[in-house]
Order: C-alpha cells, then sequence, then structure tokens
C-alpha cells in the first residue's frame, strides 16, 4: 500500500512538471518567483531573471478590467518614483489583441514596460484566475507580497511594501 502511495505520488508529480502546471499564487509567497520572458510592447523580449538585485512588481491586467484601467495610472506614479532606487515594474498583458492593450497603456499614459502574455503560458505559471493580480518579488527573486484585485487604497499598501523590500 504505501509503495503505492508513493508510485501514485510521483506519477503526479511527474505529469504536474509535464504539464506546466502551476504553483497556486497563494503559495508563491516565499517561493522563488517562476522565471519567463515575454515580447513588450516597444519590441524586445524581457525576461523576469533580468531584473534579479532589483525590487520587481508584475501586474497582470486586461483591457476589459476596470480596476486595472484605474490602477494602473498609480502604478506609474510608483514606477516612476522609485525607478532610480532599484525598482521595476513590469505590466502584463493578458488579451490575445495587443493593438488594444497598447491603445490602453497609451491613452492612460504608461510607461513601465507592458508585456503581452498571448498564449497565457506565464499567467498559468502564475496560476492567475483573476484581474488584477499584484506581486511583489525581493531582490533575490523571491515573491514576498501577492495581491488580488484593487480598490482604491491598495497604493498605499504597495508603497510601503516597497519601500521596505528597497531597504532591505
Amino acid at each position: 500500500m504505501r509503495k503505492m502511495k508513493l508510485s501514485t505520488a510521483i506519477a503526479s508529480g511527474i505529469l504536474a512538471l509535464w504539464a506546466g502546471a502551476a504553483v497556486p499564487l497563494t503559495d508563491l509567497a516565499g517561493r522563488e518567483a517562476p522565471d519567463f520572458a515575454l515580447r513588450s510592447a516597444a519590441g524586445e523580449n524581457l525576461r523576469l531573471s533580468e531584473y534579479r538585485g532589483d525590487v520587481v512588481m508584475l501586474n497582470f491586467w486586461a483591457t476589459w478590467c476596470g480596476p486595472c484601467r484605474q490602477e494602473m495610472p498609480l502604478l506609474d506614479e510608483m514606477f516612476q518614483r522609485y525607478r532610480k532606487v532599484g525598482f521595476t515594474l513590469l505590466g502584463i498583458n493578458i488579451d490575445e489583441d495587443t493593438r488594444r492593450a497598447r491603445e490602453m497603456a497609451e491613452t492612460l499614459g504608461i510607461s513601465f514596460p507592458v508585456l503581452f502574455d498571448l498564449d497565457k503560458s506565464v499567467s498559468r505559471q502564475y496560476a492567475i484566475d483573476a484581474m488584477p493580480v499584484t506581486l511583489l518579488i525581493d531582490r533575490q527573486g523571491i515573491v514576498r507580497h501577492v495581491h488580488y484585485g484593487y480598490k482604491p487604497g491598495y497604493e498605499h499598501t504597495y508603497v510601503d511594501e516597497i519601500r521596505g523590500l528597497l531597504r532591505e
């Protein structure tokens, strides 16, 4: 019986790896952020691991998401304020229509890099199931904070967390 449970567990683990199963977001805090590379609106591919040494915010968003639209200009202010001291923000758009995403980012005056997750591979890797989702990653690449959704005032929490991670 014990042998059967062990082989079932091993088979499940292999299947999960083969299928590219994601770690649930709730389990990501305290773990290394899964690496990825995505095409940016500027046309270049950006890889998360290239930002090791910086505090990184990942913000998953979509054009149809009202709270995303409300939050993005506030996120851009944080990006502008803290980027010179080791903070970066990567906005990961999940829309299939990059034209609409580019238009929204331009209309909102977004200056942080916008990346396109066209096949949803990164969204699956991070188990994204709501919009927006915001993660803060420390300088060593460890996910430290995960936030679901957006309501006015969340930006104050983000700033406190960014400042705390920058001081470490």
